[in-house]
């Protein structure tokens, strides 16, 4: 019955182009019978093609619940009474009394038709930018394109950037060949019923955002935006299409010159995410809200889609990396290229990787970047709904690479922006009050301290913390000295930081500290 819901509701909303699957979704999840919702029996294709894409990406409960959170009707603001003494008087004299009537009654009317529930509460909209790196076919630029107009349809608007593998800087025709690709993503994306429109004209300026002309650092962005340089863009989101950007920028003689796609990407995840700031101080500050407000400029997700796959790993000789913690693992993997042949296989890889640490800092803590090949544009709907990677990366490998969902050269790479991870072997390196608070703010109970740390000095093995104690995994040694085995005593994550990835992080740095837990430490191996 639930499954029948699910469709029903997603059939009744596949072929629409404004973005209300959301709704769909939400009134299926608080139980709205089959018989409320429209059947489409003459679905095309593409309507069941899409549906089944949501249905396989299963998500859970929780995974529903942080989608439409985030997607959902925004909650309304209660109006405020008017004073008695204001109103005017309105009161009619009484209608005389017909002697006789032969109309029929009139039927009430439902309390809410969908159509109206759907103005009234509109679904909120978020974009995410999208870098198309081809060359891609026809037919693999079809592919991609469904994928855009899926995620447009839950909610999700793509600003994207063109960018070619093959294009040369300098060349005779460079600029014409730019124009001619963004009009072919136009292309494809209209043929699969989405509205585009190009903007063929530079939307960042080169060089550092103003006051940090003298900043030195590794991740400084080469290119920034003004709030005006956005209004274009701002037109196309508000007038339902999906902007495609040609990788050009300003230069200090306002000339339009060719940059990379990481460029424009980099500057417009920052400018986005600052006119996004600006607009929520002035809609607190307004009483009503205007068309269009429903639209949120903050960049929610970065989508990298290529030819090469997902970041490889070294510890799959290859094979992608399923998630990736940024904070805590940028520098070691860009070590590891350097004793591989990655960089010529992938050459894209390390600077791809470097885009999303660079925008996952501008971006909210619950956001992810996803590197997918061409060949998975339903990862991205599994990516949209779930913000969780294709596989559990804590699986062991065996599990990996058996099976129907097992691990592939196209399988995609969820990077998110993480926290550091220590890990501390000593009582007296813990910090008792942070860790005090964490297990209280968790639980939601008051720690005895003094047994809980007694316990700590006799059977601690090692503490995972991540960030500033805002999650922390505690192993105890537990059983006969001689005999004893590693056993997860704890398990923490500060409320504010549920769901944006910390729980993942934990567990992946659990699994590669202690391999399994409950072995004897005997017979525990030593990862590499």
């Amino acid at each position: 019955m639930i499954s029948q819901r699910i469709s029903a509701a997603l059939r009744s909303k596949a072929g629409s182009t404004l973005s209300r699957i959301p709704a769909s979704g939400l009134a299926s999840v608080h139980g709205v019978g089959s018989s409320q919702l429209p059947d489409d029996d003459g679905a095309n294709p593409g309507a069941n093609d899409f549906i089944l894409s949501v249905l396989q990406s299963v998500p859970s409960q929780r995974d529903a619940k942080a989608y439409l959170k985030s997607f959902g009707p925004r909650p309304t603001k209660p109006q405020q009474p008017i004073p008695p003494s204001k109103l005017p008087d309105l009161t009619l004299p009484p209608l005389p009394v017909p002697v006789s009537t032969t109309a029929a009654p009139i039927p009430p009317l439902p309390n809410t038709l969908p159509v109206i529930a759907s103005i009234l509460n509109p679904v909120q909209r978020h974009t995410a930018l999208v870098k198309f790196q081809g060359p891609f076919t026809d037919r693999q630029l079809e592919s991609v394109a469904r994928g855009m107009v899926y995620l447009e349809k839950l909610g999700l608007t793509s600003v994207i950037v063109v960018e070619l593998d093959d294009w040369v800087r300098g060349e005779p025709d460079e600029r014409a060949r730019i124009l001619q690709e963004t009009r072919r993503v136009v292309e494809a994306l209209e043929a699969q019923g989405a509205r585009a429109r190009p903007l063929t004209e530079a939307v960042v300026r080169l060089g550092p955002h103003p006051g940090e002309q003298d900043v030195v650092a590794q991740d400084v962005i080469e290119t920034h935006t003004m709030p005006e340089d956005l209004i274009q863009l701002r037109s196309a989101l508000r007038s339902g299409e999906i902007p495609v950007l040609s990788p050009l920028a300003r230069d200090s003689f306002l000339r339009m010159v060719r940059v990379e796609a990481n460029d424009v990407i980099a500057g417009l995840t920052r400018g986005m995410a600052e006119v996004a700031k600006l607009d929520a101080e002035k809609a607190e500050s307004a009483e009503e809200s205007k068309p269009g407000d429903d639209l949120d400029l903050t960049p929610m997700r970065l989508m990298i889609i290529n030819r090469e796959g997902g970041i490889p790993s070294y510890a799959r000789d290859g094979l992608p990396h399923l998630l990736v913690n940024v904070q805590a693992e940028y520098d070691y993997i860009r070590e590891t290229y350097r004793h591989s042949a990655w960089d010529a296989m992938t050459p894209t890889a390390l600077p791809n990787l470097r885009l999303a640490r660079t925008c996952l800092a501008h971006m909210p803590p619950s956001s992810s970047a996803v590197v997918v090949s061409h060949r998975s544009p339903r990862s991205l709907i599994a990516n949209l709904l779930t913000n969780r990677p294709a596989q559990s990366s804590s699986l062991p490998p065996a599990a990996l690479l058996t099976g129907s969902r097992r691990l592939t050269r196209d399988t995609p790479t969820l990077i998110r922006h993480g926290l550091g991870m220590r890990i501390l072997r000593n009582v007296q390196d813990i910090d008792r009050d942070k860790l005090t608070y964490l297990m209280e703010q968790s639980f939601g109970k008051t720690l005895d301290q003094e047994a809980f740390y007694a316990r700590l000095e006799k059977r601690l093995d090692f503490v995972i913390v991540a960030g500033d104690y805002a999650g922390a995994a505690i192993v105890t040694h537990e059983g006969p000295e001689g005999g004893s085995i590693s056993y997860l005593d704890k398990f923490a994550v500060l409320p504010a930081h549920q769901g944006d990835g910390t729980v993942d992080f934990l567990f992946v740095a659990l699994h590669d500290e202690s391999f399994g837990l409950g072995r004897g430490r005997g017979s525990r191996p030593r990862l590499a």
